[in-house]
């Protein structure tokens, strides 16, 4: 008997829509949990060079847990392009910035492999910083990350 392993084609995925509460996560459980949705590793046919992972939908990520004295210590570093332009920030200051919704999607970023497929799948993920969003049009399920594990919720 012949043992075939199952390869999805681009055409045969079917991308389903999550709904995810960040509020009170902890930032990294977290970001394991989108990162293994936009992959599509939750699914039997998982194909690694494939773009088989769903669409995420995250709200309240101004509102996600850091343990710890991670919020003060560990620094996000940047570079302006100019000599000794080197910048840092940490979480704790970007979660109050602007844009408290960078922190999450960078996490996310670094935790799926790189390349022009890594990019294909960060298109997948979408972030609100307050509980809003447009995509009830394409009716997510709630997907509650809180619930799975107790470590998910302390901090």
């Amino acid at each position: 008997m012949l043992k075939t392993t199952l390869s999805l084609k681009p055409a045969e995925v079917k991308k389903d829509w999550v709904l995810i509460d960040a509020e009170g996560v902890v930032l990294g459980r977290l970001a394991v949990v989108i990162a293994n949705r936009l992959r599509g590793k939750h699914k039997p046919q998982f194909t690694p060079h494939v773009d088989c992972g769903d669409n995420v939908v995250v709200v309240n990520a101004a509102k996600v847990k850091v343990t710890g004295n991670k919020a003060d210590q560990s620094v996000f570093y940047y570079h302006t392009g100019y000599p000794g332009g080197i910048k840092g920030r940490s979480i704790r200051n970007r979660l109050e910035s602007r844009y408290p919704e960078r922190v999450l999607e960078k996490a996310v970023e670094r935790m799926i492999t790189r390349g022009p497929l890594q990019r294909a799948q960060m298109k997948h993920l979408h972030i609100y910083a307050g509980p809003e969003h447009p995509h009830a049009g394409q009716q997510p399920t709630t997907l509650d990350v809180g619930a799975m594990n107790p470590k998910n919720r302390r901090g």
